[in-house]
């Protein structure tokens, strides 16, 4: 029934979104995170990427999380010659997180999970007033 399969595909979605807000948490919450020593590196930012997924036993095309990468942006510096991880300048580098970006892809990311989970309310619905139609 293509009901059952709106809802299957629809669950991929939500949980391909599901991953990709985990992500985000993790960016947010180390977007303070500094280096221990000189020379190393903080935290660096990561992203999800999606692919298409053929489901044989859904004869369709589904979302999957492809993989987690590490953006390669650069590093900022701020100005902190009392942090243990300054480098000989006063410098410590800075993880490469933007908190209006990853809040701007959360809510993309909400957004996308709430329309998933509205098909599925729907199908769900209308499954139920089939059945309630053939019990009549």
């Amino acid at each position: 029934m293509d009901l059952i399969k709106a809802i299957k595909l629809s669950t991929a979605g939500m949980r391909a979104q599901g991953t990709r807000l985990r992500v985000i948490s993790e960016n947010v919450a180390n977007a303070d995170s500094l280096p221990e020593h000189p020379g190393d590196d903080p935290y660096r930012r990561k992203q999800v990427s999606f692919k298409n997924v053929l489901d044989r036993s859904l004869n369709a095309r589904r979302v999957s999380v492809d993989k987690i990468q590490y953006d390669k942006g650069e590093f900022e510096k701020k100005f902190d010659p009392q942090h243990p991880a300054a480098d000989e300048n006063g410098y410590v580098k800075v993880p490469n997180v933007n908190s209006l970006v990853e809040m701007m892809d959360m809510r993309e990311a909400q957004r996308s999970y709430e329309a998933n989970l509205s098909i599925i309310q729907v199908s769900k619905g209308m499954l139920n007033r089939t059945i309630d139609m053939l019990r009549q």
